[in-house]
């Protein structure tokens, strides 16, 4: 059996004496697209800063492509391929378009490989190229959510870690998002999405995990949890 390109077990983390995860175990395999859903102040937000070190656990293991990176600094994460496109975007004020891109960039030297995803980014997102000048902080919420994503991607991610890119937005440029997500999957980057729309989150994940108050409450596929009387009742508003 091949082993998941992610896997949790028994996570626990927090924030000092504030304990927000408690024994969170989560399995990513390759080419997936995997959705985390739960309301407000589940722990979402904090397990991904765990996975990709912001957030020191306290507990538990992550294992990622075979190895051990539990406490890892998160420099050394995004160096071994996972990325976080940060919930808010946090795009640098004063900085353009492009510049916010390459800080995408910043571990790599490979300056020829850096502008051919550069190009990559443009033709994904071609207004970027159009605003590429422009300060990345007076786009539209949908045009920085498509930067925040390029800068990601610039950081040639293996696990793409995507945190609310529909908050806020109109719902013209969460489905040109999610059409952007389906092609970053398909061009071979694995996505771990957590996503408070729950309609869009299943619609783009294949296997779902359900976090209430820190623990994981549910998982399985998709098509299951979209059925489940619970879920609908209590995310979906059916």
């Amino acid at each position: 059996m091949v082993e998941p390109l992610l896997k949790l077990s028994g996570l626990t983390s927090g924030y000092g004496d504030v304990q927000v995860l408690w024994g969170i175990d989560l399995e990513v395999r390759e080419g997936e697209v995997v959705s985390i859903v739960g309301s407000n102040g589940a722990g979402k937000t904090t397990l991904l800063r765990t996975i990709s070190g912001l957030v020191k656990p306290t507990g538990g293991s992550i294992v990622y492509d075979g190895n051990d990176i539990t406490g890892d600094r998160a420099d050394t994460v995004v160096g071994q391929g996972i990325v976080q496109v940060p919930e808010g975007r946090c795009l640098f004020r004063g900085l353009s378009v492009r510049d916010n891109l390459l800080i995408g960039g910043y571990l790599r030297r490979d300056h020829q490989g850096i502008n051919a995803d550069l190009e990559m980014v443009y033709s994904i997102f071609p207004i970027l190229k159009e605003r590429e000048t422009q300060d990345a902080t007076t786009l539209s919420g949908g045009e920085q959510q498509m930067c925040a994503f390029g800068r990601g991607l610039i950081a040639r991610p293996k696990l793409l870690m995507i945190d609310e890119f529909s908050l806020g937005l109109a719902p013209q440029a969460v489905e040109r998002l999610s059409e952007a997500i389906v092609e970053i999957n398909k061009g071979g980057v694995t996505v771990l999405l957590v996503e408070q729309d729950v309609v869009t989150a299943f619609e783009l994940a294949s296997h779902g995990f359900v976090i209430e108050t820190g623990r994981v409450s549910m998982s399985g596929s998709t098509k299951e949890l979209a059925d489940d009387p619970k879920v609908r009742q209590a995310y979906m508003g059916i």
